[in-house]
């Protein structure tokens, strides 16, 4: 578990957590970006048991979100993870209640901060839709910079967006 500001903790998730995580994906905005989409809170239950996998073969992370590691208030992941190089990818999505008020940027802030530092990673990236302001002020309020913008490189529901790809690096500091 990890702590973050605003009494967040990330936390693996549990079964208990299924049906708020595939509720989540019924909201249109997560259901726009994020074109993997679970089917069933049995399917739910299974990417739990994968990203438990994941987890102890070191591919994979992810989190519930949760304000004092009950309620779920968002998910936020890693993978990509080469171990070798120190490199890792992030994701992340919070629910329509939670938006607008830090928790996506509290969450990312903590995890890059445990990843950079006690977990040895060099750098850490992402990437969302040139389309996707809210998520653009996530990445950058949690201290990863713009590095430049990949062309027609995700599909989404209304089809290809051009992406920002994001990063930290070990030394960044958040910005104030």
């Amino acid at each position: 578990m990890l702590s973050a500001s605003g009494e967040l903790v990330l936390r693996p998730w549990e079964a208990a957590d299924a049906p708020a995580f595939f509720a989540a994906y019924q909201d249109p905005e997560i259901q726009h970006w994020h074109t993997r989409q679970p089917t069933s809170e049995d399917q739910v239950r299974e990417w739990f048991e994968q990203y438990h996998q994941a987890w102890a073969q070191e591919t994979g992370a992810s989190w519930a979100v949760t304000r004092g590691g009950d309620a779920v208030l968002g998910r936020l992941a890693m993978g990509s993870l080469n171990l070798d190089d120190g490199v890792a990818g992030c994701a992340y999505w919070v629910l329509p209640a939670a938006r607008g008020k830090g928790v996506a940027s509290g969450a990312l802030a903590a995890l890059s901060a445990w990843a950079l530092g006690e977990a040895g990673f060099h750098r850490l990236h992402l990437d969302h839709s040139t389309r996707n302001i809210a998520s653009c002020r996530v990445a950058v309020k949690a201290g990863f910079l713009l590095e430049g913008t990949k062309r027609s490189d995700a599909v989404h529901s209304d089809g290809r967006h051009d992406m920002h790809l994001h990063a930290r690096i070990r030394g960044d500091e958040l910005p104030s």
